[in-house]
């Protein structure tokens, strides 16, 4: 009865030998690993005012935006979509043909003054920047109770952003951008 029996030196092998591959494997993990760049998850402003650089909103008025703490959404509108009168049909404005629609992220917490000031702040910087390839900007206007002001809702309609990296954010939580005053 030919029992075979393995020495010591063959156990030490196969030690040896399954370490190798657990560390090969863990080499291997850490090659696959990202390499640092920003990854969207989702874009939400819900909770975010919109706002604008002028001290008094008008429909000359072109550029509107929304802050998120280190985050913003930035709205570029084209002439004529604002107008101090009622709107009988929803004014639309493709998106970028006409309207621009720019998602900013930045390396701290951003502020007003950062898009507003003659000279911008050198911090915070802006990590990763992506314009909307493709959507629509709708906006209805109503006359207020006042009689003297315009309320124009401004919302985002299929909207589509695209990283650098060909990533579609998926989660873009930005249908409502928000109402702007105007006065007469």
């Amino acid at each position: 009865m030919g029992h075979k029996t393995i020495g010591v030196t063959d156990k030490i092998n196969t030690i040896r030998q399954m370490k190798q591959g657990l560390l090969f494997c863990c080499w291997l993990l850490l090659l696959s690993c990202d390499d640092g760049d920003v990854q969207i998850e989702g874009i939400n402003f819900d909770s975010a005012t919109v706002q604008s650089c002028d001290a008094l909103v008008t429909t000359a008025t072109r550029i509107f935006f929304k802050i998120n703490q280190d985050e913003a959404l930035i709205l570029n509108l084209p002439d004529n979509v604002l107008k101090n009168e009622v709107s009988i049909d929803t004014i639309r404005s493709a998106v970028p043909a006409e309207s621009k629609i720019t998602y900013r992220i930045f390396s701290g917490t951003v502020a007003k003054n950062y898009f507003c000031d003659a000279i911008p702040p050198s911090t915070p910087i802006v990590v990763d920047e992506i314009e909307a390839e493709n959507g629509e900007v709708r906006v209805v206007t109503k006359l207020n109770e006042d009689g003297v002001t315009f309320e124009h809702k401004i919302t985002l309609n299929g909207i589509s952003l695209v990283t650098e990296s060909g990533t579609r954010i998926t989660d873009l939580r930005i249908n409502d951008f928000g109402t702007v005053t105007t006065k007469e």
